[in-house]
């Protein structure tokens, strides 16, 4: 299992500055792509551009912040209910239409990022979807599928940093990808490269730090068989040393 006082430990010089204002925290959501089709399980890992301010080079899980249209774009099923519960354990303004927004936003900017669409053909188009990024899945016949989400890990970005966010981690196997779109990854674009590797061989990449512990926490999670009643690791800084509690 991993700890609160590894993640302190393994923390690099620059993610340990703490000269900014203390900004509240962006709901944010993070999808884990996991590949089973070989003996050694692999996830889906994009290098972010190396002119960002914020993480620039590292290779990270495609993700981003929760936005308006997430809340209005219909999906194909539902978040398993204990995901549902989970996800609305210590926030402010428990709602089920949060929590739902978290996983939508989850599968968005995984497509905004890669190109992919995770979700269904099966109920045929979405009738009605909001302008912008979700009209390509309307374009598509792909209806965004809330069932096939697991909930892995929660963490906030400590205070005084430049950005921060509340972000909740899912992943989802590869085969619930319906759609691929072409071209989106580039080297002007957010995520400039996309790479399949072993799990543990991720873990070698130059990531964020909560990534490398996310990582040992979904391995863990893999190994006991990835039910959704496994507890969920949620990460927080208090004077300068994270916590780790059970959701």
């Amino acid at each position: 299992m991993s700890s609160a006082t590894d993640l302190t430990r393994r923390m690099t010089e620059a993610e340990r500055e703490r000269r900014w204002p203390t900004i509240k925290p962006k709901d944010a959501a993070t999808l884990i792509l996991i590949d089973r089709q070989s003996a050694k399980p692999k996830v889906l890992m994009g290098k972010r551009h190396p002119g960002h301010k914020f993480m620039p080079g590292k290779f990270v899980f495609p993700g981003g912040r929760i936005e308006n249209d997430d809340r209005k774009m219909s999906a194909s099923g539902a978040l398993h209910p204990v995901v549902e519960e989970k996800l609305l354990k210590r926030v402010q303004r428990p709602t089920l239409s949060r929590a739902r927004a978290l996983g939508l936003a989850a599968i968005r900017e995984t497509f905004e990022e890669t190109g992919l669409m995770i979700g269904t053909r099966d109920h045929g188009a979405p009738d009605v979807v909001p302008d912008g990024p979700w009209a390509a899945f309307k374009e598509a016949g792909v209806f965004p599928d809330l069932e096939a989400l697991h909930f892995i890990a929660r963490a906030i970005t400590p205070p005084k940093r430049p950005k921060r966010f509340d972000a909740r981690f899912f992943a989802v196997d590869a085969t619930a990808i319906a759609h691929k779109v072409e071209g989106i990854v580039g080297p002007d674009t957010e995520l400039v490269e996309l790479v399949w590797i072993p799990i543990e061989d991720a873990k070698t990449l130059d990531l964020p730090t909560i990534t490398t512990v996310v990582i040992d926490e979904l391995q863990q999670r893999i190994a006991a068989g990835m039910n959704h009643r496994l507890p969920v690791p949620f990460y927080y800084e208090v004077r300068k040393e994270f916590q780790r509690e059970e959701l």
